[in-house]
């Protein structure tokens, strides 16, 4: 009787993992087609470590996968290096030195419900994306 418990356990446990990692992929895919949409029908620049900015209002986080500056004509995007810890729950507050929003600022996270910190951010290189122009003729 005791066997055939553990061996029940045993499956609901690998069961309950399995739906857990099906669903962590589910919401990776669904940040990175999110970033798709935003960046369409753009081309992705050098990647830079810092970028000028002057609405900090146009940042926003797109969870699972980092942060997005709107700089107008170019959107601007800083990959997490972590971004399985970067929620939709995440506010990010960023200690800047200047006018510029550099991958080496600091970072930290907030919950935008409780209001305490969840953790630190840090960020790969921004990378620029322009839009395509329509080739004429």
């Amino acid at each position: 009787m005791m066997n055939k418990f553990l061996t029940i356990a045993a499956a609901s446990a690998a069961l309950a993992l399995g739906s857990t990692a099906a669903q962590a992929e589910t919401r990776q895919e669904k940040a990175e087609a999110q970033l798709a949409e935003l960046i369409e029908g753009r081309v992705a620049g050098e990647a830079q470590s810092c970028v000028t900015s002057f609405r900090s209002n146009d940042i926003r986080v797109i969870p699972y996968v980092g942060i997005v500056y709107d700089a107008g004509d170019t959107i601007y995007v800083a990959r997490a290096k972590r971004p399985e810890r970067l929620r939709s729950t995440d506010i990010p507050v960023i200690e800047r030195f200047g006018s510029q929003f550099c991958a080496t600022d600091v970072i930290r996270t907030i919950d935008r419900h409780a209001g305490f910190t969840t953790g630190a951010l840090f960020l790969e290189d921004w990378v620029p994306y322009t839009r395509v122009e329509a080739a004429e003729g």
